[in-house]
């Protein structure tokens, strides 16, 4: 038979209650920073090409973009960039919004409405770009 010690154990003595509420050690908030790291890396190639790109297409006529839209390349490489900045936007505005906002109510409010802007924003530029690049540019 074993003998128990009536020492108490020092982790009884601390509340759980960071362990149910997910803060602490429990690495949830490092996928998002991860997410808005790699965004920031994404963005830097696909910006330099973007800026690249408007600059060789100076004093071309709207034809001519629409014609350069309609490969396949330039169309995903913008797509990327449109869905990359936004996603890294959302990141973001996320943390400013949680840092800066303490009202539990309104902070909930704010991120809905600025995910959902984000999102909408989003899809307005990828409908752009789509129509440009794939009904106007096969014509």
């Amino acid at each position: 038979m074993t003998k128990q010690s009536n020492n108490p154990q020092v982790d009884i003595l601390r509340s759980q209650l960071k362990r149910v509420r997910g803060l602490g050690s429990s690495h949830s908030g490092s996928q998002a920073w991860w997410a808005e790291r790699l965004t920031s890396i994404a963005l830097v190639p696909l910006t330099l090409w973007f800026i690249a790109s408007v600059i060789g297409l100076e004093g071309a006529t709207r034809a001519d973009m629409v014609a350069w839209l309609h490969a396949p390349v330039p169309l995903v490489l913008i797509l990327c960039l449109i869905v990359t900045t936004f996603w890294h936007m959302e990141l973001g505005l996320r943390v400013v919004i949680d840092d800066y906002v303490h009202n539990n109510a309104i902070r909930i409010a704010m991120l809905l409405f600025q995910r959902g802007l984000c999102i909408i924003a989003g899809l307005f530029c990828v409908i752009a770009v789509l129509r440009l690049g794939l009904w106007e540019g096969g014509s």
